[in-house]
């Protein structure tokens, strides 16, 4: 088992969602895709708090409507069931009734309420559900020779190459406390949400509204801080499970732990949302724009989103040429009023550009730099002290490749 820590926090990359107290996951096979696992599900041994957060976009897909009606009832969840090769989006009534069904079978074989179900699709969009082999599967799926949280990290997968999990481990009122992840995504991802699904699990004992509040700023500094390709999906949903199980007091803002565990909760999740990064479509390498001295928040973000988002400076980075105009292009048309004469930029440990002006550089070092696995590249705006970081991926052949045959 992988370990490193972090002042009061451990964390381990081989652990998942199951870390945590009384949680159980699996997956199998159901019919959707050809040969690979499709359907999955993670279970707690009692209902679990709940927190959510969900695509911008306007087409929100039938499971998330569903979803979000469910955990409206009473802000709780005791199971998920997730399919991927379907979205069940642009699917009309039918979807609907046919996300309801899922919710409702699952319930009948766990013997829970349906409001306590969530249900997670994934896929080609705009098709009508297989329900015939999805309602075998759901009648199948709790038997002991498909509860394997691997299973259940590969039937939520689609174009993605690997599976993505980490979780980590904290002291609060003197008890442990597990925090697990598991996502997908791969393509389809931009800020504010994605073509990306991600549970995360926690035993901790924690209100519904404090656990919305720490997720949705973490969100907003992990997720949604992430592109592959521009595309915001229909389906993306984060989802985290608090089943209070560990026995600790209840954390609220005020609790003197409160701060270890958000960190604790954005260790997980931004290791999440740089894995999906790292994993998009068709990219050799992982790119992290990191921020700094900015006026406020919104425009180190936004400054860090256009860089990332550029498909210049993507092609670019996988063409390993250190072509910085790219970068400050990028900067100049995120409407973000930046002082070019102030502005500082680098490509890894090489300055590129500062006052105004092109930095001397050794273009084969720089060269060299780029063929790495992860590229940062640094832009300090010397305005004021805010900073934020983003991720994104490098833009290559196999991306069009890939979403040229999407659904062949």
């Amino acid at each position: 088992m992988q370990a490193t820590s972090s002042k009061k926090i451990v964390v381990l990359e081989d652990e998942s969602i199951t870390l945590a107290k009384g949680y159980s996951a699996g997956g199998m096979h159901c019919g959707i895709k050809r040969k690979r696992l499709d359907l999955g599900y993670i279970f707690s041994e009692v209902p679990a708090t709940v927190a959510g957060v969900y695509t911008t976009n306007i087409f929100q897909a039938a499971p998330l409507l569903v979803t979000q009606e469910c955990i409206a009832k009473e802000n709780k969840l005791q199971a998920i069931i997730v399919n991927s090769g379907n979205a069940n989006a642009c699917t009309g009534e039918q979807g609907l009734l046919d996300a309801f069904e899922m919710q409702s079978d699952f319930a009948n074989q766990l013997g829970i309420k349906n409001h306590l179900v969530g249900v997670t699709s994934t896929g080609v969009i705009g098709e009508q559900m297989p329900m015939d082999q999805i309602k075998g599967g759901i009648n199948h799926i709790l038997q002991k020779e498909h509860e394997d949280v691997t299973n259940f990290m590969e039937a939520i997968l689609t174009t993605d190459t690997c599976v993505k999990h980490t979780a980590v481990q904290l002291k609060i009122d003197g008890k442990t406390i597990s925090i697990g992840g598991v996502s997908k995504g791969s393509g389809m991802i931009h800020p504010n949400m994605a073509t990306m699904l991600a549970f995360v699990t926690t035993d901790a004992f924690i209100g519904h509204d404090d656990l919305l509040y720490a997720l949705k700023d973490v969100t907003n500094q992990t997720f949604n801080m992430i592109t592959v390709d521009g595309d915001t999906s229909t389906n993306d949903m984060v989802l985290v499970l608090a089943n209070g199980l560990a026995g600790n007091a209840q954390l609220t803002k005020s609790h003197p732990d409160w701060d270890t565990f958000k960190e604790g909760l954005k260790i997980v999740c931004e290791s999440l949302a740089k894995k999906i990064a790292r994993d998009g479509e068709g990219a050799t390498k992982l790119i992290e724009v990191q921020v700094t001295n900015a006026n406020n928040i919104d425009e180190a973000r936004a400054v860090g989103k256009s860089i990332i988002s550029s498909n210049l400076v993507k092609t670019a980075i996988y063409g390993t040429d250190p072509n910085w105009g790219r970068i400050i292009t990028a900067i100049g048309y995120s409407r973000v009023p930046v002082e070019p004469n102030a502005l500082k930029v680098a490509i890894g440990p090489y300055p590129v550009f500062k006052k105004g002006l092109p930095c001397p550089i050794v273009e084969e070092d720089v060269k060299e730099y780029l063929q790495q696995d992860t590229i940062k590249i640094t832009v300090n705006l010397n305005q004021g002290d805010y900073s934020a970081t983003a991720w994104g991926c490098d833009l290559t052949y196999d991306y069009v490749k890939i979403n040229a045959s999407y659904r062949t």
